[in-house]
């Protein structure tokens, strides 16, 4: 994982939507979102993918806003893959969002796309887990961040798709998908991976939807896919962490740099013992703080 990205709020914005797109790059900090997917899949018409491919490669080759932008395309194997792909590479992005991952194969396909295309280390790959063979293959598809290219930085839940794929309803609480999170969060966390909650629809419900931001914090992830942008500031809200938590992180931070602790494995900060255990939980705190650990 990048070790001073933060991925709280991420912003879905469908590339034929003119407005949106323009409101996004116009704004300097993207809306407040800490990245945006431009999408180029399920949001398109097929008949519209050709011109919103084109329409996403005139909005992004203007100046671009303080922020991680990110492109969905369509999976690689379907009619559209491939032109996304490379045209997308064109556009120079942070990163390049693959959806319908089943298995590792398919990042390896991608993976080995991105070698024969000679790009940039610079534009990262996030894969969208989103399907009942996905979840039997996380692992493997998870391990693919180490066994290959250190690009790959992410898996995004697409927990709506497993709604539609397995018939299991998505209910206040999600108790029925909680294994499943869980099953992805230790296959990103035991590969360096970030995890990337799904979307909430219903954009009536601020309650719920603050639930659901608040759960997933809870649980671990790193944030959240929105589709609008007045869910952004309750969504970074949620995943910020407390400013006594940060406070906490960059002492033990501090403390494992300070010249006089070289080589000690167990510290002492604000009365606690620390170990480099701590030291690692503390730099995932800044990051999701936003925040780069000064002492590296």
């Amino acid at each position: 994982m990048n070790k001073h990205a933060a991925f709280r709020s991420i912003l879905y914005v469908p590339s034929d939507n003119h407005r949106a797109v323009r409101k996004v790059m116009d704004s300097p900090d993207m809306l407040g979102a800490d990245c945006v997917i431009f999408d180029l899949e399920d949001s398109i018409t097929t008949a519209g993918k050709a011109d919103a491919r084109e329409a996403l490669r005139a909005a992004l080759a203007g100046k671009r806003p303080n922020g991680r932008v990110l492109v969905r395309i369509n999976a690689l194997g379907t009619d559209w893959g491939t032109e996304d792909f490379l045209a997308v590479l064109a556009m120079v992005p942070d990163g390049i969002v693959l959806p319908k991952v089943d298995s590792a194969s398919d990042i390896k396909t991608a993976l080995s796309a991105f070698e024969a295309s000679d790009a940039p280390e610079s534009i990262r790959l996030w894969a969208m887990i989103e399907s009942p063979l996905a979840l039997m293959n996380i692992a493997e598809i998870a391990a693919m961040a180490v066994a290959e290219d250190s690009r790959f930085e992410a898996l995004m839940l697409g927990t709506n798709d497993l709604a539609l794929l397995t018939g299991t309803p998505l209910l206040p609480g999600r108790a029925a998908y909680l294994p499943w999170i869980m099953q992805c969060l230790a296959a990103a966390r035991a590969y360096g991976l970030a995890l990337v909650d799904g979307v909430y629809t219903d954009l009536k419900d601020m309650s719920g939807f603050q639930a659901e931001c608040e759960q997933g914090a809870a649980l671990g992830l790193d944030g959240k896919s929105l589709i609008h942008p007045g869910q952004i500031a309750a969504c970074t809200a949620a995943y910020t962490p407390a400013e006594a938590e940060v406070l906490e992180a960059k002492a033990i931070c501090a403390a494992f740099a300070d010249p006089d602790n070289v080589g000690k494995a167990v510290l002492t900060v604000n009365h606690k013992m620390v170990e480099f255990l701590h030291l690692k939980a503390a730099r995932r705190v800044l990051a999701t703080a936003g925040l780069a650990d000064d002492t590296q």
